[in-house]
């Protein structure tokens, strides 16, 4: 990949395109006509290869009926087990210790209600006060089901600016009275990475059983969660690994973890060979499937079928590699085109800390989202003034950031964003 100099102009950005090593991969998606879309970050887009699956899936209903759960190209009553052999090399995972089941918040009941033993003074659950609010839901929630009041017993490590957390202060928090730790890889608003390996042995030096929610970080950077040891994880498919809406999730169990009982239980739980039997004494499956709970959602995780298959035509460290770069390039021609004019790169600057999307704050964030969207692009809005965009390193082209950050600037130049109110919409 080219290195970046300071040269701000179009033909310099197509350059970039013409050097990229991984280019050729745009073409696996479908990219709406006169749009550039900022926002896989929240939703990937959708690839050939997952329409083809989607449909592809429908056709083996229409044609098998029940006896696609056994039979055919793609048996249903396989398909997780499937997928997690291909999801592994994504997070670094021995055979196993991967599931394709449920979703983002359904895995953090069922791994926290796995792993969450409060014993003698350690009652404690560690998350960060920047986590995303669905992870703090449930773990107040968990709290409460086990009978400990979540204002005193989950520890929520402040920022010291609003926009990062710094590993000390983690650590300084790791204390006898945790039980159990669940952290961000990337935190959503200003796209921090933390040290996952740092953060791992430094629980476990402590006694502390620690997990991570992968979801912005899942599919735009190398992961070795065996060899960091980490304890379990979980994220969701529909953000860089562009599985749908709605797409099935995937958690992570480390093998020195199995044969226990998950906490929540159901037939899918289950030891294949004894699913069927119907008897009402579980047989735990000796692997992360075990942390099913229920039957498949096929037509869910149908498309994630084709999107991974994308994955298998590059590696993802190429895929890093471009990122960084990509986003780098975003945040230098943001601080030479858009000085002055009110905004601020909250994402941290060293690549070491840095994922795959570009946080910017903004005053007006919410009428500037408005106003990019009036001219075709993409972005992503977050409380209280944060502008994410994320430039995609499967589909994004240099092109696109160029141009993104000119109508940026546009927009407030022409002050256009003075043509939309300041009120939300539903879905940010």
């Amino acid at each position: 990949m080219k290195a970046i100099t300071p040269d701000y102009s179009l033909e310099y950005a197509k350059q970039l395109d013409h050097a990229d090593e991984i280019a050729h991969l745009r073409e696996e998606f479908i990219v709406p006509e006169g749009i550039i879309y900022m926002d896989g970050n929240s939703l990937g887009l959708m690839s050939k290869r997952a329409e083809r699956t989607m449909f592809e899936l429908v056709e083996s209903w229409k044609t098998q009926t029940i006896e696609g759960w056994t039979q055919g190209e793609r048996p249903w009553f396989f398909l997780p087990e499937a997928l997690s052999d291909k999801m592994r090399a994504l997070v670094g995972a021995e055979p196993g210790e991967v599931s394709i089941t449920g979703s983002t918040s359904t895995n953090i009941h069922q791994l926290v209600a796995t792993f969450y033993q409060p014993e003698g003074k350690r009652t404690k659950i560690m998350a960060t006060e920047l986590d995303f609010p669905t992870d703090i839901y449930a773990l107040q929630s968990q709290l409460r089901l086990k009978g400990y009041d979540p204002d005193t017993n989950l520890v929520r490590v402040a920022s010291r600016n609003g926009r990062i957390i710094e590993e000390d202060d983690i650590i300084a928090a790791m204390t006898d009275e945790i039980a159990l730790i669940l952290l961000p890889t990337v935190l959503y608003r200003s796209g921090q990475l933390l040290d996952i390996k740092r953060l791992t042995a430094e629980a476990h030096a402590r006694g502390i059983i620690i997990g991570f929610d992968g979801c912005h970080s899942v599919g735009s950077i190398p992961h070795y969660f065996s060899e960091w040891d980490v304890d379990f994880a979980l994220w969701c498919n529909y953000k860089y690994l562009n599985g749908g809406p709605g797409s099935v999730a995937s958690l992570y169990v480390n093998k020195k973890h199995f044969g226990r009982t998950p906490g929540l239980t159901g037939w899918y739980s289950s030891n294949k060979s004894k699913q069927f039997d119907m008897d009402h004494s579980l047989t735990v499956e000796h692997t992360a499937g075990a942390y099913q709970i229920g039957t498949p959602h096929i037509f869910s995780i149908a498309p994630l079928i084709g999107a991974l298959e994308i994955f298998e035509l590059t590696s993802i460290e190429a895929i890093r590699t471009k990122s960084l770069h990509i986003t780098k390039y975003m945040i230098q021609l943001i601080e030479h085109e858009l000085e002055g004019l009110g905004f601020s790169v909250a994402n941290p600057l060293e690549d070491e800390r840095r994922c795959g999307h570009v946080s910017l704050e903004h005053d007006e964030a919410i009428r500037i989202c408005k106003a990019l969207k009036q001219n075709h692009i993409i972005p992503d809005y977050r409380a209280p003034n944060v502008v994410r965009l994320a430039p995609v390193a499967l589909y994004t082209t240099y092109e696109d950031v160029w141009k993104t950050v000119q109508i940026l600037k546009s927009i407030i130049v022409e002050k256009q964003y003075e043509g939309f109110d300041a009120k939300r919409g539903v879905v940010a």
